[in-house]
């Protein structure tokens, strides 16, 4: 897998983590540990949403480079070029897909070892 520890999150989509962290602030935050349920404002599932919408996407991606790989290998298309952007599409959009998981998951950390 290739490394994306250098990858510059803004330059991809700057609209997607704050699509996933829209919504929560300290007063969120701190009504955590008093009740289960989300916020007045929905935004877990929204969160929730956006994630499952990036995954999609990235399989959607993914596909597309399949269906191009196979496309050229067939010789129903001659154009390399085509290929090799479907493919690049689809790694970056899973190296943005990890590096938000990671991100999300840091924050879930974090927040699981604060002291209440």
């Amino acid at each position: 897998m290739a490394d994306i520890s250098g990858i510059d999150l803004s330059a991809l989509n700057p609209n997607a983590l704050s699509r996933l962290t829209r919504g929560y602030n300290a007063s969120d935050v701190s009504k955590m540990g008093e009740t289960a349920t989300v916020s007045e404002n929905g935004a877990f599932s929204q969160i929730l949403s956006s994630a499952m919408n990036l995954i999609s996407e990235t399989n959607a991606l993914s596909n597309a480079a399949e269906e191009a790989e196979i496309s050229f290998a067939m010789g129903e298309t001659e154009s390399i070029h085509d290929v090799t952007v479907a493919q690049q599409k689809a790694l970056v959009s899973l190296q943005y897909t990890v590096a938000i998981k990671n991100a999300v998951l840091s924050a879930y950390n974090e927040l699981m070892n604060m002291q209440v």
